[in-house]
């Protein structure tokens, strides 16, 4: 190595070793070493480092330097490249490879812009993008290659103009959208600060946003004191375009994975024979896990990394959760093969669900924020309950909804990754909650949370307040109320020479048979909806005999929920599976409060309930009403933290 610096090694015994080269050599050398990586990659690390070198270049890389860079050979780089090729095709892009002329990626600006957010939302997390700025010596190559091109720097500005602007845009964004479009702003940013351009007529027919005081992507450069070609504000209009609601949602629920959510149901049945813990009366043990386990197996299926820093210590803690639950799963799940570090995350969710009850009477308002999931915060609950019981926790949020939160509805904010808010407003700890941290949550309470206290003779302006409670109350209660008075049971009657082979027949009858409520105003429309929805993935509740058929749209009044069944079996999906003779249909209009949405995302929920589909089986109206009633109290009074206290 030191050769092929043209540096000399000097050893004299008795002395000792010495290099010698001129001052400009060492410094090159110096500078070399501090970028050299010392990790031992895996494969997808490796190509991914491939990705983001290639992008970051303007002029071709020789495989020679990629393979002394990453420290393999040159044929390994060569059969990276090659498995490569297709997924920078599929983002729009040309893998280029000249011999003599080496690699390089070619194409629109705006597809690399994509393409490298694409890399971040794969392989970085909340902890990565949002910790500080000292932690990132510590962090893995590929992360501070990708953070360096996302331009972490350009995150809480960014956020901060979002906080500003939000209330004038009425933005409706869940947390992973909101944080997607912080990605693809920032990497924006830091494209135009690298001098990569997006040049004319690369966005199409857009509208002259310039003649547009008001549009969005002034209104966030204004804010950031950015002044941008023509082009570059066109672009950024059209990143948040994508943030406008549309007329119409396809969906009425988020699209669930009926089989996977099935698959979350008999695993706590599992671990509550194993264990004899009423696992499956924990409604938030189930929410948890489906919340978690659906897009983490996505991801998984897609072949991308699960990262689970705690995962060492959840095995040595949690030994025997995480051996039963290994086993469950191997069980359960055939179709793919679930990592050590997924199963890591599922024993923090049981693991919360077990020490639930141990809770005690708090005094200082706490908001969670956890970057890990739901099953994680509930446990960082739980420890934080177990040896601080002064402490009443209010409520989980993500990063932004309690850095948005005004100041007197807490007094602190425990959260595992770093925030831009005040330092004396919230405590980094991990989601374990080790004993030395303790002592200093402990700590902080006793030196800043309490001297900053609201006084007892304050008025409580908690989001918890009873005026409030009562009034989220009254709209749930009014919302449930609406759908289950349109609930109907029909049973269609047989058609004698007119088999119902075909699902655009059948739905059309479905809509026909709902006329005289008056909630359809467009039939043909949402008829449309409802079969576009079933092609794009089966309705059909696994080991049942019944589908969802659910909409939203425009051309619908108000919220209907309805029963059709059916003597015969219906044309639904794979033959070899069970008939399906029952349909439960849910629409609802485009503009729904958030109340209804989600009374119906509840009702979905309880699909997977066997008392509810035998009912829907066999049961009168009233009583799948009341079934479905009884169930929805029950939420209703868990979301808003009821108590039955004065």
């Amino acid at each position: 190595m030191l050769a092929a610096n043209h540096i000399k090694l000097h050893k004299r015994s008795g002395i000792g070793i010495k290099i010698e080269a001129d001052s400009e050599r060492l410094e090159r050398f110096k500078q070399a070493l501090e970028h050299a990586d010392l990790f031992e990659y895996s494969a997808e690390e490796r190509k991914a480092l491939i990705l983001c070198r290639l992008l970051k270049h303007t002029e071709p890389i020789k495989q020679f330097s990629l393979s002394h860079q990453l420290r393999v050979t040159m044929p390994t780089i060569s059969h990276d490249l090659d498995e490569l090729e297709q997924m920078i095709r599929d983002h729009g892009l040309t893998l280029v490879r000249r011999r003599g002329y080496g690699v390089e990626i070619s194409g629109p600006e705006p597809a690399k812009r994509l393409f490298i957010a694409w890399l971040a939302q794969t392989h970085l997390d909340e902890s990565d993008l949002f910790g500080q700025a000292q932690e990132a010596v510590a962090l893995h190559p590929l992360s501070k290659e990708l953070l360096a091109m996302v331009g972490r720097k350009h995150f809480f500005s960014l956020e901060q103009a979002f906080w500003k602007l939000e209330d004038g845009w009425q933005l409706q964004l869940s947390e992973k959208e909101h944080l997607n479009l912080l990605i693809r702003l920032a990497v924006t940013m830091t494209r135009i600060q690298e001098g990569h351009l997006v040049p004319p007529h690369v966005n199409g027919a857009l509208p002259s946003y310039s003649a547009r005081g008001g549009s969005k992507a002034e209104e966030l450069l204004r804010m950031l004191a950015m002044d941008l070609p023509s082009e570059e504000v066109r672009y950024i209009a059209k990143l948040l375009k994508a943030t406008d609601s549309t007329e119409e949602d396809g969906l009425l629920l988020a699209q669930g994975d009926w089989t996977l959510s099935a698959s979350v149901t008999k695993l706590i049945a599992f671990m509550e024979e194993q264990l004899g813990e009423p696992f499956t009366e924990d409604r938030s043990l189930r929410e948890g896990l489906q919340q978690h386990m659906l897009p983490a197996f996505r991801r998984i299926e897609e072949g991308s990394m699960i990262r689970n820093p705690l995962l060492a210590q959840i095995k040595k803690d949690y030994e025997l959760l995480f051996t039963l639950i290994r086993k469950g799963v191997n069980a359960i799940v055939s179709t793919i093969e679930v990592p050590d570090e997924e199963i890591g995350y599922m024993v923090m969710h049981f693991g919360a669900s077990m020490e639930r009850l141990k809770q005690f009477p708090r005094k200082v308002r706490a908001v969670l924020v956890c970057t890990s999931g739901i099953g994680s915060s509930k446990l960082l609950a739980v420890r934080i309950s177990k040896e601080l019981p002064q402490i009443e926790l209010i409520g989980n949020r993500s990063w932004y909804e309690a850095a948005r939160m005004p100041e007197q509805q807490y007094d602190l904010i425990i959260s595992t990754v770093d925030l831009p808010i005040a330092a004396e407003r919230y405590i980094k700890l991990s989601p374990l909650l080790l004993e030395a941290e303790v002592e200093r949550l402990r700590s902080f309470i006793q030196n800043i949370t309490l001297k900053h206290a609201p006084s007892p003779n304050t008025p409580e302006t908690s989001s918890h307040s009873p005026l409030e409670r009562l009034m989220q109350l009254k709209m749930y209660a009014s919302d449930a109320v609406m759908l289950l008075e349109t609930f109907q049971v029909y049973t269609m009657p047989e058609r004698p020479g007119l088999p119902r082979d075909d699902l655009t027949d059948v739905t059309e009858e479905l809509i026909e048979s709902i006329r005289h409520l008056h909630a359809v105003t467009d039939e043909q429309k949402v008829v449309h909806l409802l079969l576009t929805r079933e092609q794009h993935g089966s309705q059909v509740i696994p080991d049942t005999e019944l589908a969802l058929f659910h909409t939203r749209s425009d051309a619908i009044a108000f919220p209907v929920l309805s029963l059709f069944r059916f003597n015969e079996p219906l044309p639904f999906g794979d033959s070899s599976a069970a008939p399906v003779k029952q349909i439960l249909m849910m629409l609802g209009p485009a503009e729904l409060r958030r109340t209804a949405l989600e009374i119906l995302s509840e009702v979905s929920a309880m699909l997977l309930m066997t008392e509810l589909t035998e009912l829907l089986k066999h049961g009168s109206a009233a009583e799948i009403q009341a079934f479905i009633s009884f169930h929805l109290e029950k939420e209703i009074k868990f979301k808003l933290d009821w108590r039955n206290e004065p």
